[in-house]
């Protein structure tokens, strides 16, 4: 198959790259090759639209492409929780239809999708069955093999088959491996390699003590002989490594052998325990040893730099910093949260500008506010917008938000209080208000609102149309990250976003937020 694709930039890899190769929160990653090029899925939780796909000609440089799920009947997210929605897909490629399946596991179960250009459209889904999670596909002779999670911590890797002309499955569902005796089994890819079938899966869940284990055997079916060096990825024993968390890998065969991406986290700082940014993409090499067993990166761990595929550079254009909302559409980097209200957006009712009708729904409910962001994607940036608004009430406001979850956000908005026009700086933890709020008074007119990313800290400011520049506050990453939300209402499994919001907190707002443009700038 030919790339769909055009390639901008060809010259020799450079001797090394550095990881992660796809940076902020792009979790469960799944690889796929058809010819030269290299594609990626990953997992989108209560995020719209679902299922980002990337693309790569050497595996070092990605580009996001489009979306396996953009329609609402394709991906229903109506009040699914924070951290629900669409886990751990897969993406495969047979006889010239790419294949991704999921699970939802909010909104039906597991499912696939089909797709001749995997930049999109993708099909309608057909539904598998609502149990387990994780589902991958195999595909072998005339035979679809169906893998996935089965039950709770304590589950296994079970198995059917999979009739593509009438999208059932068949037979019984079958438990193929438990495991080597860590926690929740998943995550499972079935390949065939030399003539024998490689089981490789996660255990010991998405945390510290997530790792990357392998079985073989002679039939798909098992039984499955687990190598003796297992697992062969993990940094659970490795605290000052910068990476963590590295886990649900996925192999690819290239023309420089095998290569495994894999997803990890970058604690800030170093050797703490707090990620904010999210699971991201990382890429390491594999090679057999002598015994048929894959060896991850020559000692099974994975560094930030490592030796460079053997394959031709192509470097994507970089993509404009600025954002002036001059198109009909989005562009492709902006989510909603959950299915969104359309009522509540419109790019033509003020051309040139994003507008933003705030409803009752504010970034504290477990619903669909009037919102649009981005993944945070460096450590290092400064996202900016200038807004135009003018509240009527006081429940009305509209600005720029850092999202962890419903109940972890900061913002930074302008609103009115005490019959005068002022911006607002607010942080919400654990579903509560952090007091005080802070408020300053601002003039009429444009107000450009900025959030300034640290490692460790944002920072919080805005300018008034007069050119003065006020700073609001600080807050720490830190209290927006998984390990200090932690697992009390669920589950926290992404990263933060900047957006842009407006809201009548209760009641829907009188007046329309226009957004002039946003800007994210990395160092």
């Amino acid at each position: 198959m030919l790339s769909v694709f055009p390639v901008f930039g060809c010259s020799q890899q450079p001797k090394t790259f550095q990881n992660p190769v796809i940076s902020g929160f792009y979790p469960d990653p799944s690889i796929c090759r058809v010819g030269d090029d290299y594609y990626t899925v990953h997992s989108s939780f209560e995020y719209f639209p679902g299922v980002p796909v990337f693309h790569s000609k050497d595996l070092v440089h990605w580009r996001q492409i489009g979306y396996c799920l953009t329609r609402e009947s394709q991906l229903p997210l109506k009040k699914v929780r924070a951290s629900g929605g669409i886990y751990a897909p897969t993406l495969r490629y047979h006889k010239g239809t790419f294949y991704m399946v999921t699970t939802n596991v909010d909104g039906g179960g597991n499912f696939y999708v089909t797709a001749a250009n995997p930049a999109g459209p993708w099909s309608e889904p057909v539904w598998l069955d609502r149990t387990g999670m994780d589902p991958s596909l195999f595909f072998d002779d005339r035979k679809v093999y169906y893998t996935r999670h089965e039950g709770q911590g304590d589950g296994y890797i079970a198995q059917r088959t999979l009739n593509l002309d009438t999208g059932k499955l068949e037979g019984p569902l079958r438990k193929i491996w438990g495991g080597t005796g860590g926690v929740w089994a998943e995550g499972p890819h079935l390949y065939k390699i030399k003539g024998k079938y490689y089981l490789m899966i996660s255990e010991g869940g998405t945390s510290y003590d997530h790792s990357v284990t392998i079985a073989r055997s002679d039939s798909p079916w098992g039984p499955f002989e687990s190598n003796p060096k297992n697992p062969i990825l993990t940094h659970r024993n490795l605290p000052k490594n910068p990476i963590q968390v590295v886990g649900h890998a996925d192999l690819v065969d290239t023309p420089d052998g095998w290569w495994l991406v894999c997803l990890g986290v970058r604690p800030q700082p170093p050797g703490a325990r707090f990620h904010h940014i999210g699971r991201e993409t990382f890429l390491a090499p594999v090679v057999f040893d002598g015994n048929g067993w894959p060896v991850v990166n020559a000692n099974g761990t994975i560094q930030p730099v490592i030796q460079s595929p053997k394959l031709p550079q192509h470097i994507w254009p970089k993509k404009p910093a600025r954002d002036n909302f001059d198109s009909k559409s989005l562009a492709m980097q902006w989510n909603y949260l959950r299915n969104p209200y359309p009522e509540n957006y419109s790019l033509i009712d003020r051309p040139g500008f994003l507008r933003l009708n705030g409803s009752d729904v504010n970034m504290s409910s477990k619903d669909s506010p009037a919102f649009v962001g981005r993944r945070q994607t460096d450590f290092n940036c400064v996202a900016t917008t200038l807004l135009e608004f003018d509240p009527k009430s006081e429940n009305e406001e509209a600005g720029l938000v850092v999202r962890s979850n419903d109940k972890h956000h900061y913002e930074i908005g302008v609103t009115l209080k005490d019959g005068r026009r002022q911006v607002l700086f607010r942080k919400v933890l654990k579903g509560k208000i952090i007091e005080p709020v802070k408020y300053i008074d601002i003039g009429a007119g444009p107000v450009v609102l900025s959030v300034k990313a640290t490692p460790l800290t944002y920072e919080f400011s805005c300018k008034s149309s007069n050119g003065d520049v006020q700073v609001l506050g600080t807050a720490l990453t830190k209290d927006l990250s998984v390990e200090a939300i932690g697992f009390e209402d669920g589950m926290c499994f992404t990263g933060d976003y900047f957006g842009l919001y407006a809201t009548g907190n209760g009641k829907k707002s009188s007046t329309p937020a226009d957004f002039d443009w946003f800007e994210y700038v990395s160092d």
